[in-house]
């Protein structure tokens, strides 16, 4: 089969980076504007980690990289902050908030690869910045899939919902169908095997089994929510001020539990902290651990993300984790890569474009 030789732009800590490893496709370079990335990157994934500014980088840089007669992919997955940021209901028309996705589509046209993918949050899909990118792709001969795929689907353990595309240039394609449609992962299924914690403590076998201490108050709103459970469930004597207010009533996942039976909510970079969202243990007076977060973004349990003897920085740690793109989610994209590539070119397909479509 011929190979397919990859490059992760934004590639962050690496999950999308690792899923391609792991689906079989050779990941040469990641690049991205972080430097506290760098080493997790390269110890999990055996490819180099380059340290730039996208707006930097030119085609000719990402044609050095790739391995020659390979079939090339452009991996994408700009930050999602601007495609989700909406003012008073209205979205913004700071053309700035787009560079990242506007160098996607400079660095595609200037270098022309085979294949094509991209990963964001939902809202971006009616945008006309997204119908632009598009466009541009098919100018450029690509034919193209995209939609909202609901990670649950794919054996994720987290309700994500999130805008995926891919493109080629050697026909039709799509993603593969979900392998876990009736059968959602739970919590349970997720972390469940985990050594049991206390609020501030550190598991000794596994440092990133690490979980945020709790103020005496927070311990007390801890113990008594109910999995699934909201603040109403409180003594009202401890009730945050901010849900009294009638602005903050309907916020009912915040300092919530999440419940061993259902899936994990959204990890978000400050998944980390018990008031952040629906991110408390559901029996532990705790909120979950980094490595627990990590594991609903279905990185494996080995992924390292600093040093054994590290310092732990939950907010540094939090971001890289709640940033990345989930590992099974770039499996099933590499996945769907590989099978197209066997169809098209070592298929009946024979690699040549149906203009007919």
């Amino acid at each position: 089969m011929k190979k397919v030789s990859a490059i992760d732009l934004f590639c962050g800590v690496g999950g999308l980076t690792h899923g391609l490893i792991r689906s079989g496709i050779k990941v040469h370079a990641g690049i991205d504007l972080d430097p506290d990335c760098k080493w997790a990157y390269e110890t999990n994934n055996s490819s180099s980690y380059i340290h730039a500014d996208i707006s930097t980088v030119s085609g000719k840089d990402l044609l050095r990289l790739w391995e020659r007669d390979a079939i090339k992919l452009l991996a994408g997955c700009a930050p999602c902050q601007p495609f989700s940021s909406y003012q008073k209901g209205r979205k913004s028309v700071d053309n700035n908030k787009w560079k990242l996705l506007n160098e996607f589509s400079r660095l595609i046209t200037e270098t022309q690869p085979e294949l094509i993918t991209m990963e964001n949050v939902p809202q971006l899909q009616g945008h006309s910045v997204f119908l632009n990118f598009k466009n541009t792709l098919k100018k450029n001969g690509y034919f193209i899939w995209s939609n909202v795929v609901n990670c649950l689907d794919y054996g994720i353990p987290q309700k994500r919902q999130r805008l995926v595309l891919l493109a080629s240039k050697l026909g039709e394609i799509k993603l593969d169908e979900p392998t876990h449609a009736n059968s959602y992962l739970s919590v349970r299924d997720a972390i469940g095997h985990l050594a049991p914690l206390r609020a501030g403590e550190r598991d000794g076998n596994d440092y990133l089994h690490a979980c945020a201490n709790l103020s005496p108050l927070n311990l007390e709103r801890i113990k008594q929510s109910k999995p699934g459970g909201t603040w109403k469930d409180w003594d009202p004597e401890i009730v945050a001020n901010c849900h009294k207010k009638d602005s903050g009533k309907t916020y009912q996942s915040v300092y919530g539990r999440m419940s061993w039976n259902e899936p994990a909510p959204t990890m978000t970079t400050l998944c980390f902290g018990y008031g952040n969202g629906r991110f408390g243990h559901p029996t532990q007076n705790r909120a979950i651990s980094l490595r627990e977060a990590a594991i609903f973004q279905s990185f494996p349990e080995h992924y390292e993300f600093i040093p054994e003897n590290g310092k732990i920085h939950f907010s540094k740690l939090g971001r890289m984790i709640g940033n990345a793109v989930p590992v099974r989610l770039g499996e099933v994209v590499g996945q769907s890569f590989l099978m197209h590539v066997k169809d098209k070119i070592d298929g009946s397909g024979n690699g040549k474009r149906n203009n007919s479509s």
